[in-house]
C-alpha cells in the first residue's frame, strides 16, 4: 500500500512539476515577445479547455460514467461568471478582485446545477446516463438562449423569453440579451490566473483521488455491485465526484467568457462537449499529464499550423477517436 501511495504521490509530483514548467516557458516566450498575436490571444482559452477537460477526466476517468454534458457545466459558469462581473463592475474596482468573484460565482452555479441534475441522473449507468447528460446540456443552451438579464440602479432584472426588462434610462443596461448572448465584456482574465486554476483542478483532483472517498469512487467505478456489497453508499460518492467535476467546469467557463468579447450559448453546443471527450480519450482515461498535453495538441495545432483545415476539425476528432478505440481492443497492440 506504501508502495502504491509513494508511486502515485510521485506521479502526481511529475504532473505538477510539468504543468509549472510548462507555465513558466510559455510565460517567458510571452513577456519576450516570442509568441505571436494569435498565439498569446489563445492562451486563456488553452487553459480553459485543459481545466473542462480535466473536469471531465474526473467524471469519465475516475468515476467511469460517460457525460456529454459537460459543456452544459461550463455554459452556466461561463454566463453566471460574466454576469456578476459586468454587474460588479462600479462597485469592485478591482480587475483581479472581480475575477477571483466571478470565476467562484461560476463554480457555484454549476455545482449546484451538477447537484440538480446529478440526483436522478447519477441512478443511470453507460448510454443512459450519457444520453440524459447530453439533453442536460441542450436544455442548459436553450435556456440560456431565452433568458434576459440587465442591471440598473435598482439592481438586476431577469426575465425569460421576453426582453421587457423595464430598465431605467440611463443608468440601466442589458448583460444577457437572449440568443445574442453577453457582449461588451471586459476582458479581465489572465494566462496567470488560468495557470492557478489548472493547478487548483490537479490538486483537488489528485488530493480526492488519493483518499478515503477517492477510493471509495474508484472501487464503485470497477464493480459497483462489490462496492455496494461493502457498504460503500454508491449515490453518495458519485454525487460529490459529479459535483466537484461539475464545479471544475463551471470555473473553466468563466474563465473563458472573461477572455472574450461576446460570448453566445452556441459556443457551448454538443461539440463542445464531444471536443472534451477527445482530449480526455486521447490523453488517457484518469491521466491528468496525458489531458493536458492531449488538449495542448489538439487545440493549438487547428489553430496555428492546421488552421487551413479548421472547417474539418471536428471530422479530423472522431477519425482520432475511430482509430484509439481500434488501437486500444486490437489484442495484438494490447499485448
Amino acid at each position: 500500500m506504501k508502495l502504491i501511495k509513494s508511486r502515485s504521490s510521485l506521479k502526481n509530483f511529475i504532473t505538477y512539476g510539468f504543468t509549472a514548467v510548462l507555465f513558466a516557458i510559455v510565460l517567458i516566450m510571452s513577456t519576450s515577445g516570442m509568441l505571436s498575436t494569435a498565439l498569446t490571444g489563445i492562451l486563456v482559452p488553452v487553459c480553459a479547455y485543459i481545466i473542462g477537460a480535466l473536469a471531465l477526466n474526473l467524471t469519465v476517468g475516475i468515476l467511469g460514467e460517460l457525460s456529454l454534458g459537460h459543456a452544459g457545466f461550463m455554459s452556466v459558469g461561463a454566463f453566471s461568471g460574466a454576469t456578476a462581473a459586468m454587474a460588479l463592475k462600479d462597485t469592485v474596482q478591482s480587475d483581479a478582485l472581480r475575477l477571483v468573484i466571478a470565476i467562484a460565482i461560476g463554480a457555484l452555479f454549476a455545482a449546484a446545477a451538477g447537484f440538480i441534475i446529478g440526483i436522478p441522473v447519477l441512478r443511470l449507468n453507460g448510454d443512459y446516463l450519457a444520453i440524459v447528460t447530453l439533453a442536460f446540456g441542450e436544455i442548459i443552451k436553450t435556456i440560456v438562449t431565452n433568458l434576459y438579464v440587465g442591471k440598473d440602479a435598482n439592481g438586476l432584472h431577469i426575465r425569460f423569453l421576453s426582453n421587457e426588462l423595464g430598465l431605467q434610462k440611463g443608468s440601466g443596461r442589458m448583460i444577457l440579451n437572449g440568443p445574442n448572448g453577453i457582449s461588451g465584456i471586459t476582458k479581465i482574465s489572465t494566462f496567470t490566473t488560468g495557470f492557478i486554476i489548472i493547478m487548483l483542478a490537479l490538486i483537488i483532483i489528485f488530493n480526492l483521488v488519493d483518499s478515503k472517498s477517492g477510493r471509495a469512487v474508484m472501487a464503485i467505478r470497477d464493480n459497483r455491485i462489490a462496492a455496494e456489497s461493502v457498504g460503500i453508499n454508491v449515490t453518495k460518492y458519485k454525487l460529490m465526484a459529479f459535483v466537484i467535476s461539475a464545479a471544475i467546469a463551471g470555473s473553466a467557463g468563466a474563465l473563458y467568457s472573461l477572455s472574450q468579447n461576446t460570448v453566445t450559448a452556441n459556443k457551448f453546443d454538443f461539440n463542445t462537449s464531444i471536443l472534451l471527450l477527445v482530449f480526455v480519450v486521447l490523453g488517457g482515461l484518469g491521466n491528468m499529464m496525458g489531458t493536458i498535453i492531449a488538449t495542448l495538441i489538439l487545440y493549438l495545432l487547428p489553430e496555428t499550423l492546421l488552421r487551413q483545415f479548421s472547417e474539418y476539425r471536428m471530422l479530423i476528432y472522431a477519425v482520432i477517436l475511430i482509430l484509439i478505440m481500434i488501437l486500444k481492443n486490437n489484442p495484438t497492440t494490447a499485448a
